[in-house]
């Protein structure tokens, strides 16, 4: 049996504005399931590899909501937990006239806050080849606790570890440093990603100093996303620059994820492993066809509405991929 991606964290409502009141309210909000974890889990399934979410839904009408839109677009939901002790959390999604968009948070208290390592299954991490995370899971002492724990366990089973930084300043506490606290998960992954403006806040010492670090860690592949404008990618010996795909952009919401899942898919695809990724990322073909299609998976998203809804299937990415330079 193929191995599955398991995709942990939150599971949340983008509340998607429409229209204008005149004093930059909009006129009605629509609910879309999303979630950055979440998303990647429906792009994969979406692309058709095995794809497993893990997290905490509230046995509210939010969370059954989310439950039924995994499940309905093929994700596996088996390590999904509900409680009644706080509500799903919601995101309310504001897009400027260029589809770029920016949240408001109804998160702390909220159900995905509320995971603990005890809610994984003992065979959670039996059969999965990649274990995917988001720096969201980080916010909450408790949950960063459970993310790193989660960590450990996809490591001891042999799976690669896949981390999107995907830093959104409104979810953490005021007064904390989210550097000092992604730094251990960043250590303990195979994969990185960062957009630019990621890679310039990590950066703060020196774009040397972060890759020495980085590299300190168990991280052999980090790519770098910039919109429209080329990727970077690195690896201890190497690296390089691939230019992507520029498309009118209707919504940016969810784009990244949907560049993380098409990555994912094509390491699974390819059998990447922790043993042979540093061959992978030095046969550049092999290595720059997996950043393309990523990019296509992404070039997609942005010209659509919403997180889940916004996820190409294989067909999408392949057609877009043969009708765009």
């Amino acid at each position: 049996m193929t191995r599955s991606i398991l995709c942990f964290g939150e599971a949340l409502i983008d509340m998607h504005g429409e229209g204008s009141d005149g004093h930059g309210f909009a006129r009605q909000f629509l609910p879309f399931a999303g979630g950055a974890p979440a998303n990647v889990a429906v792009a994969l399934a979406k692309l058709g590899c095995r794809a497993r979410f893990a997290g905490m839904l509230g046995t509210d009408r939010f969370g059954d909501f989310l439950l039924q839109s995994l499940q309905q677009a093929g994700v596996d939901t088996a390590d999904v937990a509900r409680t009644g002790e706080a509500n799903t959390a919601l995101a309310f999604v504001t897009l400027d006239a260029r589809g770029e968009r920016s949240f408001s948070f109804y998160r702390p208290p909220s159900a995905d806050l509320l995971f603990r390592a005890e809610h994984f299954r003992t065979q959670t991490f039996d059969d999965t080849a990649i274990f995917h995370i988001c720096s969201n899971s980080l916010t909450d002492a408790g949950l960063a606790a459970t993310t790193l724990a989660g960590m450990q366990r996809a490591r001891a089973a042999g799976a690669l570890v896949s981390f999107d930084l995907n830093l959104r300043p409104a979810l953490w506490l005021s007064g904390s440093e989210p550097r000092t606290q992604v730094w251990p998960a960043l250590l303990l992954a195979d994969v990185v990603k960062l957009s630019a403006e990621e890679f310039d806040w990590l950066a703060n010492e020196g774009e040397q100093v972060l890759l020495d670090r980085l590299w300190s860690g168990s991280a052999r592949l980090l790519v770098v996303t910039d919109g429209p404008h080329p990727l970077r990618w690195y690896h201890p010996d190497a690296d390089g620059e691939l230019p992507c795909y520029n498309v009118p952009m209707v919504d940016s919401t969810g784009a990244g994820d949907a560049f993380v899942g098409g990555l994912l898919h094509q390491l699974a695809e390819q059998h990447v492993t922790r043993e042979n990724i540093d061959a992978w990322v030095g046969t550049l073909p092999r290595l720059h066809a997996a950043l393309r299609y990523a990019s296509a998976c992404g070039a997609v998203a942005v010209t659509r509405h919403g997180s889940f809804a916004a996820m190409p299937n294989t067909t999408d990415v392949e057609q877009f991929m043969e009708t765009h330079a």
